[in-house]
């Protein structure tokens, strides 16, 4: 071979080994252009700041994305395993059994890639695969993982992909699993308060799943978050009653018996928080027959003393006993806002009669 074939075929190499990424045009803050170092170049390169760096991971996800993957090669095999015909001597069933597999290789591929939405819809093709292959419990695990991928990209569709996991899992009469399931729920609903209600029925439905399962403790949990969530939807009655509910299993335990006086002083908040002073000394009559230390409690003192201003209409004697009370056992943000609602309704009333 002559010298210059040599040559020839060294810069074709040459060339070849740099075209492994696509050039990119611009430069780093250093003056390096994007393409001088080589994408995998740029990890090893010692002096890149910090915003080069995130720059590279940006636009190496982006080149990932056009270009596809291990994920996009696996769904083409997968969709044309699901699509194909079934031959003289297969089973139609080991056709949606192999396409689910493939797709669920998919779905873990675009995992790696950080493809989450991608992800997500191919575990959701698994899940309608495994159906069709009989396969429910297969299923369920498919529409669950489809939930936890989209849970990164698409709040609304990693809830519908839950969605699909709790019908299958009822129809199996597995309603702790459902529970499970529509606590995630709740939790994706009140997470950035992405729906408040939403949030706070699936807490009660999920407590309501867990307790006819004998999870008590776990239903109390959900039954708390739904009566707060109650609260601050202004559903005041509904909170109470969850409260109460959570408050008379906490009594039949040591180890949640400490709690019950914070429950019982939420529940008498939020009865004064309706206007409703009469009920409110109800549930104090109630809470310290069923909990003879109650009444000697801080707690129960600050709720009688609370009623008390409330039913005089004296703000100054509410101000005070909001402000003993936080000197001693500070106030949550819960509390606060109860407290700041009732005593602008004082303030209110007491404007009125000037």
């Amino acid at each position: 071979m002559s010298r210059r074939s040599a040559e020839t075929r060294t810069g074709d190499r040459h060339r070849l080994n740099q075209q492994e990424s696509p050039p990119v045009s611009g430069s780093f803050s250093h003056g390096l252009p994007f393409g001088a170092l080589g994408w995998r170049g740029l990890r090893n390169v010692t002096g890149v700041s910090t915003t080069d760096r995130k720059l590279y991971q940006n636009v190496h996800s982006i080149l990932n994305n056009n270009m596809g993957g291990r994920g996009d090669e696996l769904l083409a095999k997968a969709e044309k395993k699901a699509s194909s015909s079934t031959g003289w001597f297969s089973s139609s069933s080991s056709k949606w059994e192999d396409a689910a597999d493939l797709f669920q290789q998919a779905a873990n591929a675009y995992k790696i890639e950080s493809r989450w939405t991608d992800s997500g819809k191919a575990f959701e093709r698994e899940a309608a695969c495994r159906i069709k292959a009989d396969e429910k419990n297969d299923a369920m695990n498919a529409y669950h993982n489809a939930g936890k991928s989209y849970k990164k990209s698409d709040p609304q569709a990693a809830i519908n992909a839950l969605h699909q996991c709790i019908k299958l899992i009822t129809e199996s009469g597995n309603f702790r699993q459902a529970a499970d399931r529509e606590k995630e729920i709740a939790q994706i609903y009140a997470q950035d308060g992405l729906d408040i209600q939403q949030a706070r029925d699936s807490y009660q439905r999920a407590g309501d799943w867990y307790k006819q399962e004998d999870a008590n403790a776990t239903a109390n949990q959900c039954y708390q978050q739904a009566a707060e969530l109650s609260a601050e939807l202004g559903d005041y009655r509904r909170a109470i009653d969850n409260y109460v509910t959570v408050a008379d299993w906490s009594l039949t335990s040591p180890l949640t018996k400490y709690s019950v006086k914070d429950y019982f002083l939420r529940a008498v908040m939020c009865a004064i928080a309706t206007g409703d002073l009469v009920t409110a000394r109800k549930l104090l009559d109630s809470f310290d027959q069923k909990d003879v230390t109650f009444p000697s409690t801080r707690e129960a003192k600050f709720a009688r003393e609370l009623v008390d201003a409330c039913e005089e209409g004296d703000v100054e004697r509410y101000t005070s006993a909001v402000f003993n009370y936080d000197q001693i056992s500070k106030l949550d943000n819960w509390k606060t806002n109860i407290l700041l609602k009732v005593k602008r309704a004082l303030e209110e009333e007491e404007s009125s009669l000037l």
